[in-house]
């Protein structure tokens, strides 16, 4: 539940309190109280492949020795590639500044993608890519990772929650140059009501049952993965 609060007034002539209206102005002394309303919250963080596209932002090759654990990114990146392949889930990838930080890293496998898109914007959310999102019907959830936590993928994920979307971020699939960067900016970017989560429970999250026809081969991605990434850590 999510609480919120109206304001009333105290109505001398009905002795009773009374809803304010949103503008009114008291300009004398009076009587007024905060009552609580409850609101029901509709969105829970629930996942479903028909209405979540991923969001792969500037896993690109300059970064590879500056952003700390890229390696542990490619690899979980990848693996969130390929969940979305199996389960017929749209992807969008970014690239800043191709001419300058060059292509997406090698190891990342765009097969399928429907957009790949070069930027100078920090953002992803560029024309481009927001008439692609609405050539996809039902689109509720963006699962969201790359580089850098503090700069690109925060612009991005608060612009996406502005436009009513909900955002996932993929703990173990997103870094920055520096720790403390990446630290404040998922702590910052869960207050806002973004979730923070990690590779495993986006696949899992994603099939929701052990008799989904596709839950081996998420399963077998999930064991085929690399030992706890260190990220996870420094969450």
């Amino acid at each position: 539940m999510h609480r919120k609060f109206v304001v009333q007034l105290f109505a001398e002539e009905w002795s009773q309190y009374i809803d304010l209206p949103k503008g009114f102005v008291v300009n004398e002394r009076c009587k007024v109280r905060l009552v609580p309303l409850q609101i029901q919250i509709t969105t829970l963080g629930n996942l479903t492949p028909s209405s979540t596209v991923f969001f792969c932002c500037d896993m690109q090759e300059r970064f590879r020795l500056a952003i700390k654990y890229f390696g542990d990114i490619i690899s979980v990146g990848q693996r969130l590639l390929q969940g979305a392949r199996l389960l017929g889930i749209p992807v969008i990838v970014t690239e800043q500044y191709p001419k300058g930080l060059g292509s997406t890293v090698q190891e990342i496998d765009l097969t399928g993608a429907k957009l790949v898109l070069p930027k100078t914007k920090f953002s992803m959310v560029l024309p481009e890519v927001e008439a692609a999102l609405a050539e996809i019907p039902g689109v509720r959830s963006i699962v969201l990772f790359g580089v850098e936590t503090h700069v690109c993928i925060q612009q991005t994920a608060l612009e996406l929650i502005g436009r009513g979307l909900e955002v996932h971020i993929v703990a173990d699939a997103t870094s920055s140059r520096s720790m403390m960067d990446r630290m404040f900016a998922l702590e910052r970017l869960a207050r806002t009501g973004i979730i923070v989560t990690t590779s495993e429970a986006i696949l899992l999250q994603l099939v929701a049952d052990k008799e989904h026809p596709k839950f081996k081969e998420i399963q077998n991605l999930i064991k085929a993965s690399a030992p706890e990434s260190g990220l996870l850590s420094k969450v």
